[in-house]
């Protein structure tokens, strides 16, 4: 099967989406090259923006490629406005963010679920919504009504911003990062939620949360959605040895029957072992496992377009993302 056979096949499974979406506003994968195919290619929209990933490395290797991908999906899909790639072993930071080969101005949000997403495409390497977390954003839409929140390694706020849609009471978003902060404020405003910058905490997750246990509030869910691997001068993340420490670092700030939602994306870690360290947590009677979220099925390659697997089998989970939702009792 040539290239653009298999894009079409990929992409024709992806039609009942797109139905979904008449006024070109949603964000969604359109290509996972690694279970689809084509392990140096991955192909997203944003509204009227494709992003096209180059994994090849060297990058040169994508070179004939990225313009055939790009050809393709213009001709399929021509309200396209902009097109960006991002080479991941680039050797210029621009390159890894990402550089327009089409058109002038990425579009700046796209609506899930009836919520507004601000976005920064060439803002970092990553394309500024993790859309591997689309059903977990629907989660909080259903269950986080009344709540208190806090987002952990919030990054650009989506989680967040989904509980604020569902109508929680109060949501802080912690992240190292002003820049990514600085986005899921303008979420808010899209949404008209109110801003209290109080809640945009920007700094180290290991004082930060020393400093919101000493203040004695609760939270009624707390999200831990960490990269598999960051070291500062206060801790050390490590998802692929060690998620325990981080999930026992926020238990103590949720409140009786509150939710812990704690999500592994380390590639190598199985999903069985991650389901044990889990059980084990659970183990004194203080934690249990409500519910496992799948990723998207665009996300993660349909059944019929699949051709791939994963370098560790991630199940019960779909996907190397795996995300749990716990539920926490208190002494």
């Amino acid at each position: 099967m040539n290239r653009n056979d298999l894009l079409g096949k990929v992409l024709a499974s992806r039609v009942a989406l797109f139905g979904l979406d008449p006024k070109h506003e949603s964000a969604f994968r359109l290509f996972n090259g690694f279970t689809e195919g084509e392990p140096k290619l991955v192909a997203d929209r944003y509204a009227t923006t494709l992003v096209l990933h180059n994994y090849a490395d060297p990058p040169e290797q994508g070179q004939a490629m990225i313009p055939e991908a790009q050809s393709f999906y213009q001709a399929q899909l021509p309200w396209l406005r902009v097109v960006i790639v991002k080479t991941r072993s680039a050797k210029t930071e621009r390159e890894r963010n990402g550089l327009l080969t089409f058109g002038e101005k990425p579009d700046a949000w796209v609506r899930e679920h009836g919520v507004r997403y601000a976005i920064d495409l060439t803002m970092n390497r990553d394309a500024s919504l993790y859309l591997d977390t689309r059903n977990l954003r629907a989660w909080a839409l259903q269950h986080l009504s009344g709540k208190t929140v806090l987002n952990t390694f919030a990054y650009t706020g989506s989680l967040g911003v989904a509980a604020m849609a569902a109508g929680a009471t109060r949501v802080v978003h912690l992240d190292l990062n002003r820049q990514f902060l600085n986005v899921a404020k303008t979420s808010y405003t899209l949404n008209g939620f109110q801003i209290n910058k109080a809640d945009f905490v920007v700094g180290d997750f290991w004082p930060a949360v020393n400093q919101l246990k000493h203040t004695g509030g609760l939270f009624d869910c707390v999200f831990l959605d960490p990269p598999f691997f960051a070291a500062t001068q206060k801790g050390v993340v490590d998802l692929a040895n060690n998620s325990t420490k981080l999930i026992n670092k926020v238990r103590p700030l949720i409140a009786d029957g509150g939710y812990l939602v704690a999500i592994n994306n380390a590639l190598f870690l199985s999903g069985a072992n991650y389901l044990r360290e889990l059980e084990t947590l659970c183990a004194d009677g203080y934690l249990s496992i409500e519910e496992l979220i799948p990723v998207p099925e665009d996300f993660t390659g349909y059944p019929e377009t699949r051709v791939g697997g994963y370098p560790v089998d991630p199940a019960p989970f779909n996907h190397p993302t795996k995300i749990a939702v716990l539920r926490v009792r208190r002494k």
